[in-house]
């Protein structure tokens, strides 16, 4: 890879999930990949839950917040390459339009925040869902993006968000 690409994860309250998936991509993209999170109606703060695997996990979570989507729809604002939805109802919502006219796929998760349990049932859950992540993203960043056609790709980018390549992986 000759540059480093921009990559969007977006998820409606930009709390979890997509907070989760910033943090991977930002380590593991390191060098490659600037990773972003926003949502369309952002909470008022990322959930604790997340924040402590991350921690856990070893990743920065300096200045992880949750942001509003329209932050990455200005002309101002960092040309995307990639944005990616990981939460069905982002999914289904009528995004802005992004400046580069960036690849985009479906990578849906249950909502964690969502799950009803107990403390320790909670913290699987979102165990779970930084785990699926890591591997969605450790597939995502070893494609051979420079040697690769959009047709491809965009295929590739589509099998990393079924549920099938969970268990592949």
């Amino acid at each position: 890879m000759d540059r480093e690409y921009n990559v969007l994860f977006l998820c409606t309250g930009n709390s979890a999930r997509s907070l989760i998936a910033e943090a991977i991509m930002t380590r593991e993209g390191i060098g490659h990949f600037k990773a972003f999170s926003a949502g369309s109606q952002p909470a008022s703060e990322a959930h604790p839950y997340p924040l402590d695997i991350l921690k856990t996990a070893n990743h920065d979570i300096t200045g992880l917040r949750p942001k509003d989507w329209n932050e990455f729809a200005t002309p101002d604002a960092p040309t995307m390459d990639f944005v990616f939805t990981v939460c069905d109802a982002a999914a289904n919502e009528t995004c802005p339009v992004w400046p580069g006219q960036p690849m985009t796929a479906h990578w849906g998760l249950p909502d964690p925040a969502q799950f009803e349990g107990t403390e320790a049932e909670k913290r699987v859950i979102f165990s779970d869902t930084y785990r699926m992540l890591t591997n969605r993203i450790s597939v995502f960043v070893n494609l051979p993006l420079a040697s690769i056609d959009k047709l491809t790709l965009q295929t590739r980018l589509d099998e990393i968000g079924h549920p099938q390549s969970e268990q592949a992986s």
